[in-house]
């Protein structure tokens, strides 16, 4: 029987990455993956908020923080699951106050993110959670855009912002947002859903995404981290979501695993955000490459990355040390997050001609 993986590396173009030989390739060194170029896909922006930025944002717009040193904060950073990150990710982000404090905070992460391989991302952002503290979405979306700007003159990374709804929010902050959302469609290219999963199906955001579609704006969602793998099934057949993040809960129902297969459906996965938050018992157990040789299109990303002890390239090393990875599949998941991104055919074929590169 011809697997998915092999039916689909048939119709790939002729410089598609080899399938891997029965003599698996070597597995790549700490800068090798650092320097692989790959597309960062799952990234929620408030999420590469570092403790030392907390602290002089706090400074900054006189916000008190109830810890007494940055490495009080960063002793927090313990979670038993997704709600306790939560509590901690939305009282923190508190100190982002103004234009210039977003600025400063995508700054921040592009340059680490260039530092390990980032040649594309698509970021998420909460808009909600700001607008609740009386911050204008304008400011937020500029500030932020201001950053990304910079980013591709000076270190040739090219970008997409994600509105994300909070699906523990209500259907009709979601509409509004959305409302709000679609003045700045310049700079955002799509929408998301993410914060607490578990009792949000995205079966309640059915009406909202029907809006954004028909808006011109790419669908994705968070399903299948903690939720079960029907909230999957959800986005795809009501959501109709182009990519899934995190989706690791997929490997419970072959039937899905198939279909995402067949229908080259990407996952954004997060293995360290996976790991801290107790999604998986440790990265020896993640089911990342069962995934991929299933057939699945499997991306490797960092979610929020100063919470969970890594960026995008110390996930793939993470994966690395955990799992195992060769330089066929490294090759192939920064394939994958480059084909399954929203970035032009052009810039796909110019990233996909540097992963070839990078395979010398």
């Amino acid at each position: 029987m011809i697997s998915p993986r092999r039916r689909w590396e048939d119709r790939c173009m002729t410089d598609a990455v080899p399938a891997a030989s029965t003599a698996p390739s070597p597995s790549p060194s700490d800068s090798a993956l650092m320097a692989l170029p790959k597309a960062e896909l799952h990234l929620h922006i408030e999420g590469t908020l570092e403790p030392d930025l907390a602290f002089e944002l706090a400074g900054r717009n006189g916000v008190s923080l109830p810890y007494s040193s940055v490495e009080e904060l960063a002793a927090q950073y313990d979670f038993a699951d997704l709600q306790s990150f939560l509590d901690l990710y939305y009282a923190t982000m508190d100190v982002l106050r103004t234009r210039d404090d977003f600025a400063e905070l995508t700054r921040r992460y592009l340059a680490r993110a260039a530092e390990q391989g980032v040649r594309h991302v698509e970021l998420f952002f909460d808009p909600q959670a700001h607008v609740a503290r009386g911050l204008r979405i304008g400011d937020v979306i500029e500030g932020i855009g201001a950053a990304l700007d910079e980013a591709e003159r000076d270190l040739g990374i090219t970008s997409g912002l994600i509105l994300c709804f909070l699906r523990d929010e209500s259907v009709d902050s979601a509409e509004q947002i959305l409302s709000a959302g679609l003045s700045h469609t310049d700079r955002i290219v799509g929408v998301g859903l993410d914060s607490a999963e578990v009792g949000y199906p995205p079966s309640l955001f059915e009406g909202v995404y029907r809006r954004a579609r028909e808006a011109g704006l790419h669908v994705v969602a968070h399903a299948g981290e903690e939720g079960p793998a029907e909230y999957v099934h959800e986005a795809l057949d009501l959501l109709g979501v182009e990519r899934i993040d995190h989706g690791i809960r997929s490997i419970e129902d072959p039937a899905l695993v198939a279909r995402l297969a067949a229908d080259r459906i990407a996952l954004t996965v997060c293995p360290l955000s996976n790991l801290r938050l107790r999604a998986v018992p440790n990265l020896a157990d993640h089911p990342l490459h069962r995934l991929d040789e299933a057939g699945v299109a499997v991306t490797i990303n960092s979610d929020d990355p100063a919470y969970f002890g890594g960026y995008v390239g110390d996930n793939f090393i993470a994966v690395r040390d955990a799992l195992g990875l060769t330089a066929d599949q490294a090759a192939r998941y920064a394939r994958n997050s480059i084909e399954a991104s929203f970035a032009s055919d052009d810039r796909k074929a110019e990233l996909l001609q540097e992963l070839e590169a990078w395979r010398g």
